[in-house]
């Protein structure tokens, strides 16, 4: 008997959670004895469409049982959802909602499912990390990821929930990678808006833009070029190898870990696959402050120190 075989597509081959996803992805269909393949996006939402559709329809060659995707584009491809579940192929969509799910489950019978963080929570965390850092307040720049991007807008909607008031926010915005940050803060560096403008952080909705931005700072002629890599820098995705570790090593001053979904999504149907137990319509996983929110509040009091009741 042939081992069940996975059709894994990500978005790019350079950010680095999608890295992880793809790394995790690999470990969980091994442990399950799953055949996995990898298909790159490149950041296209046609290209994967393409892509997908190909094994869909090909008479030659095997069709995958299940799809699992991470959409590239401003939708989550119903119609190749469809085309593929007319097939008998599951559809598991990462990171996103997708509104098709129970009609897929309930006309097609295959397993159809979401696993996706709670991109407002991480919004939200990001607020309270802010609120701890700067108790005074200040102007932050966000590094947000592409106009399309629903996490992106989930993840700007948290945070505004939970900022304080006395926090302004400039925006620029990346396509989850360092260059294209370090690229859109040049840019923003070199507006003569920017020039007088006191940033106290910087907010970037990944771990790799907060280090694009970082860099460009750290390459700018800017008079307050020194000061500027004194404040703190915020990340998001939280991986050991990356944005954890850029913590420890002060380039970073905090992130959000927030889980790689695909090994998750392969574990829930691999027990589809053992044992027919159908997986829920949407499992959102878990995120968490790195440092915790407790010691950021330390930090952010020895920075802007309360100076109201001195004499």
């Amino acid at each position: 008997m042939s081992k069940p075989r996975l059709l894994l597509s990500v978005l790019n081959d350079s950010n680095d959670f999608q890295i992880e996803q793809v790394n995790g992805a690999r470990q969980a269909a091994a442990r399950f004895g799953l055949d996995l393949e990898i298909v790159y996006a490149q950041d296209d939402g046609i290209l994967q469409s393409q892509q997908l559709l190909k094994p869909i329809q090909s008479a030659a060659e095997p069709r995958p049982n299940v799809i699992i995707l991470e959409p590239a584009g401003s939708t989550t491809l119903p119609h190749v959802a469809h085309a593929a579940a007319a097939q008998g192929i599951g559809w598991i969509v990462l990171s996103r909602e997708a509104e098709y799910i129970m009609e897929l489950r309930s006309a097609f019978h295959v397993p159809a499912f979401v696993v996706t963080p709670d991109h407002e929570e991480i919004g939200r965390i990001q607020g309270r990390q802010l609120a701890a850092l700067l108790p005074r307040g200040g102007i932050v720049l966000t590094i947000q990821g592409p106009a399309h991007s629903t996490a992106a807008k989930l993840r700007y909607a948290g945070l505004l929930e939970t900022k304080p008031e006395n926090i302004q926010l400039r925006g620029v915005k990346g396509h989850w990678t360092e260059a294209s940050a370090q690229k859109a803060v040049h840019s923003w560096l070199d507006l003569s808006t920017s020039r007088g403008t006191d940033i106290a952080a910087v907010c970037a909705q990944d771990d790799s833009m907060a280090i694009g931005a970082r860099k460009a700072f750290e390459n700018s002629a800017h008079q307050l070029r020194q000061s500027w890599l004194q404040i703190p820098f915020l990340g998001c995705d939280g991986l050991p190898h990356s944005g954890q570790e850029w913590v420890r090593r002060g380039l970073l001053t905090a992130t959000v870990f927030s889980p790689p979904t695909a090994p998750l999504a392969i574990d829930l149907i691999a027990r589809f696959l053992r044992d027919g137990t159908m997986p829920p319509p949407r499992t959102l996983t878990e995120a968490r402050s790195i440092p915790d929110i407790e010691t950021l509040s330390s930090k952010g009091r020895r920075a802007q120190p309360d100076n109201s009741t001195s004499s």
